[in-house]
């Protein structure tokens, strides 16, 4: 007896023995069932996945000896003969060799004969896009109306070639592609029924091999019996696809993540006594990047098409998710400029080596392995250390003395005659209108040595004889320590007194939004900048006022009034802050409201950040939990809006109640910048 092919040995003669496209079957099994059976019948999908086995097994169940039914006995003389490929009243054509319209008029013309034996006549037209336009345009008014003992089955792999007009009349079902691990199900179920010794591995080449086609898969399966000698082996299938061993891919992986520059180019030389494709060992290598970052999002995700997912869940432990975005951006990089590498392998090796010589530098919060020095020039930079070096090289916002005359625009010094950081800031009073963590820190626009208001006149004033003047709360006196003297470079002591309260490993990045002030200023004065930005385009600032919706704060709103101050905090971490508000306390767990209007800056960093800022100051662990809900109590940054506006005011009342300054209103007609105006503090000079 000659041999006889697993694809044919296994085909399915009943609608239980078929593997996968479920979807179909079940509608299929039920209109059988139920007797609602349709005249035309369309299957698409791509080769070997069971376009014909379904046609002849619907053949079977509408012709069977026990009755139209969706489970045919498979013994008798139909059911027989349908399997052998002989049964009269199931007509087999071939589109692609019968692409005329004279053979298609030859067939209609026996559609009006009834069946010899069976109760239907069933025609299976396979390929059937290839008839010709003029073919399927005399099957039209036949498939529409047949007879009622005529079926059509139609099998095509390219269903976009099909008229509309034949889509219309057909019930279309399209049969999904084997996925690697259903053929690899089966193909384990037919050797062991087949006594072929095999290796899980090459059963999983075989099923990605296959494409999705269950009959290429029983074919490669067949090549392979042969070729390993009655065994299925990995090495050899290997040998027999001219594959990549998948092991290797994640040994260059892990020299990689490593960072072991002799592992990867050792690895690298092993490859290359295989004579591999270089661009599809650079593919496979994204292809597993790929599966690790979906790993890393949801890891239950991660199919195991390629039989490594343990490997690849792994990995995803493994790496820092930037790290393997990084990679996979450079890897698509790389594969664009392999053809132009004057050797392929050598491309190969520099994508490796850009991604070694480039990785993202480690992070404190990120799961990554501890990575070896590379043995090249390696191109990371701590950004700690950077961060750390570069605030110390920045001058202390120190006040410092403004020579007489500056030839550009100075910072404003207040009129404290030495620097004197606070290290301790004072606690605030709300009831108080100077806090000292709500200086302001608008620069002055006018060169005068003093913030005195600039009068304009409408008509020349005459020269005034030399008068003095008086000295109220809002004018700075002449001191004599306002000398044209260099400005003296701060001492390490002032820089660390300075950054005392800063945490130095946790500074947050440095932004163009935002300044870094002085300590005794709360860190943060936003507000303030923006009263800077309109000073310097010579329109009045807008007064900051606290929003509509604001109220006194009281409880545990008050405490945080007083309470943030003294936290270590800056940048955008000091304005998330700023603008919260305590809601609960109980216990470890506070509870803070921000403002949904500063949610843009908002992040987990900045929760952490602030949180660890209160573990700092109060001595303990706290879990601190921010609510994007806005604030019905005053939040720091608003009652500094207020208290600022407070002062402005005072200050305004005070230029304006001057002697000189009604005088020169009333006798030259002047009139008062209400932008130069600043309150600023007064002290007493000391004695010389």
């Amino acid at each position: 007896m000659s041999y006889q092919v697993l694809a044919r040995k296994w085909r399915p003669r009943s609608f239980r023995e078929m593997v996968g496209q479920t979807h179909v079957l079940k509608a299929l099994i039920n209109a059988l069932d139920s007797q609602r059976l349709h005249h035309a019948y369309l299957f698409t999908g791509t080769r070997g996945v069971g376009k014909t086995t379904i046609a002849r097994i619907i053949a079977k169940c509408l012709n069977c000896e026990t009755g139209i039914t969706s489970t045919p006995c498979g013994e008798c003389s139909v059911c027989r003969e349908i399997d052998e490929g002989r049964f009269v009243d199931l007509i087999e054509i071939d589109a692609a060799s019968r692409t005329k319209v004279e053979d298609t008029r030859e067939l209609l013309d026996n559609v009006q004969y009834a069946p010899s034996r069976g109760r239907f006549k069933v025609y299976l037209i396979d390929e059937v896009h290839m008839l010709s336009s003029h073919s399927f345009n005399a099957l039209l008014k036949t498939l529409e109306e047949p007879p009622p003992y005529v079926k059509f089955i139609l099998a095509t792999t390219d269903p976009q070639k099909l008229p509309a007009t034949i889509l219309s009349r057909c019930l279309q079902f399209s049969l999904k592609n084997m996925t690697p691990e259903r053929v690899v199900e089966h193909l384990s179920h037919v050797l062991s029924v087949e006594n072929v010794p095999f290796e899980d591995d090459a059963l999983w080449l075989l099923g990605r091999a296959a494409d999705g086609s269950m009959r290429d898969a029983m074919s490669l399966t067949d090549q392979a019996i042969a070729f390993g000698e009655g065994q299925v082996l990995a090495a050899d299938v290997r040998a027999m696809l001219g594959t990549l061993d998948h092991g290797q891919v994640f040994d260059l992986l892990h020299a990689l993540i490593q960072g072991d520059a002799k592992a990867l180019l050792e690895a690298v030389r092993h490859l290359a006594e295989q004579g591999p494709d270089w661009n599809g060992v650079l593919s496979e290598i994204l292809n597993v990047f790929h599966r690790v970052a979906i790993a890393q999002a949801l890891p239950e995700g991660v199919d195991n098409g390629h039989g490594d997912r343990d490997r690849v869940l792994a990995l995803a432990q493994a790496m820092p998710a930037e790290d393997v975005q990084f990679y996979y951006q450079m890897g698509l990089i790389g594969r664009r400029d392999l053809p132009l590498a004057p050797d392929p392998r050598g491309g190969f090796e520099m994508v490796l080596l850009r991604m070694l010589a480039f990785r993202p530098a480690d992070t404190g919060d990120a799961p990554s392995q501890p990575l070896k020095p590379v043995g090249i020039s390696q191109a990371t930079v701590d950004s700690a250390q950077a961060v750390a070096t570069a605030a110390a090289l920045t001058p202390v916002a120190t006040p410092v003395p403004e020579p007489v005359a500056a030839p550009e625009p100075q910072v404003a010094p207040p009129p404290t005659p030495a620097p004197a950081p606070v290290v301790e800031p004072r606690a605030p009073v709300v009831a108080e209108v100077d806090l000292p963590w709500n200086e302001p820190a608008v620069p002055v626009v006018e060169q005068a040595p003093a913030p005195e208001p600039v009068l304009e006149t409408v008509s020349e004033p005459p020269a005034l004889p030399p008068m003095p003047l008086p000295t109220p709360d809002s004018v700075v006196p002449d001191a004599p320590q306002w000398t044209a003297a260099s400005i003296p470079e701060p001492t390490a002591e002032q820089v660390d007194a300075a950054l005392s309260g800063m945490d130095r490993d946790d500074e947050p990045p440095l932004d163009e939004d935002y300044i870094e002030p002085d300590m005794d200023s709360a860190a943060y004065s936003y507000l303030d900048e923006l009263a800077s930005e309109h000073a310097a385009e010579h329109e009045p600032a807008p007064e900051p006022e606290p929003q509509p919706a604001a109220m006194p704060a009281t409880g545990l709103a008050l405490e945080w009034l007083n309470m943030f101050p003294k936290l270590p905090v800056s940048g955008m971490t000091a304005s998330i802050g700023a603008n919260c508000t305590l809601i609960s306390a109980e216990g470890d767990e506070w509870l803070l409201h921000l403002d949904p209007a500063h949610s843009a800056l908002f992040n987990a960093t900045q929760q952490r950040r602030l949180n660890d800022a209160l573990n700092q100051y109060l001595q303990r662990t706290l879990k601190v939990t921010i609510e994007l809900i806005k604030p019905e109590q005053e939040t720091p940054a608003q009652a500094a809006a207020r208290l600022r506006a407070e002062r402005q005011r005072l200050a305004e009342e005070s230029i304006y109640a001057d002697p000189l300054v009604q005088h020169m209103i009333q006798q030259f007609d002047a009139a008062v910048r209400d932008d130069t105006i600043q309150p600023v503090d007064v002290v007493e000079p000391q004695a010389s």
